[in-house]
């Protein structure tokens, strides 16, 4: 089975700049999207073949996520059942025989750190989630996490040591989850790979120069271990500040 995860910033603005060749192309079995922007009516996406399940912020404009899966799940979950948490559309979750599928578009701590304590309780109440899926059967999780983990996942870490996405308190959370039974699956299979990333800002010509950020994820059980086969990054594909990641499971 071939997943793919891609933060659209936008799927309407995505759409124009080649959303739909991408999405024939790859032929996933799942398909996910974060930061699609939009209220429920604001596109007609025809995905033949595919079941679609969209969550929607109440801000307009703002957040969202959506899935699109080849085979119907058994059960559809949106959000995580924490009121605080479930407005802005961060989180779908598909239940399916032998696995959960959750795809994530993690809040930002933004500028000046304005956010980070709201993001703190977000880790934990998104973490204990998580493994109470875990405890159940195992997951599959994957998102823009807006966090690099370690200094090999950003160009410049030395600059951005106490910038959103680079702190020491996002790091550790994800440090965290990781230990509480989870796979980074792209580090499974490139532990010492440099220079890989999947956002670039807008400014300064980063996306050109390559430097760029590893913040979008593909993570899984341990005790999915077995069935991983591959887990990829295409760095080539255009159309968002964000390029796809990818997981592909027996």
């Amino acid at each position: 089975m071939k997943f793919i995860s891609w933060n659209v910033n936008g799927l309407r603005a995505c759409v124009g700049k080649g959303f739909m060749d991408f999405f024939k192309d790859v032929d996933a079995d799942i398909f996910c999207l974060q930061e699609t922007k939009l209220q429920e009516g604001q596109i007609d996406l025809q995905t033949d073949g595919y079941h679609q399940y969209w969550n929607y912020a109440e801000k307009k404009g703002y957040s969202g996520t959506a899935i699109f899966t080849k085979k119907e799940p058994l059960n559809v979950y949106y959000g995580i059942g924490i009121e605080e948490h479930d407005k802005e559309g961060r989180v779908i979750t598909l239940e399916f025989d032998d696995f959960f599928f959750v795809t994530v578009y993690t809040p930002n701590s933004q500028t000046e750190l304005k956010r980070l304590d709201y993001r703190m309780k977000w880790e934990d109440d998104f973490r204990a989630y998580l493994k109470n899926l875990d405890d159940k059967k195992p997951v599959v999780m994957c998102g823009d996490l807006n966090v690099a983990h370690k200094e090999i996942d950003l160009k410049n870490p030395k600059t951005n040591r106490k910038n959103a996405g680079f702190t020491d308190e996002e790091r550790g959370k994800f440090t965290e989850f990781l230990e509480s039974g989870f796979i980074d699956t792209f580090r499974y299979f490139n532990p010492d790979q440099e220079g890989i990333y999947s956002w670039w800002s807008y400014r300064f010509n980063a996306r050109k120069n390559n430097a760029g950020w590893r913040i979008d994820y593909f993570c899984a059980s341990e005790k999915m271990k077995d069935r991983l086969v591959s887990a990829d990054i295409h760095t080539e594909v255009m159309g968002s500040d964000h390029c796809p990641v990818e997981l592909v499971i027996e």
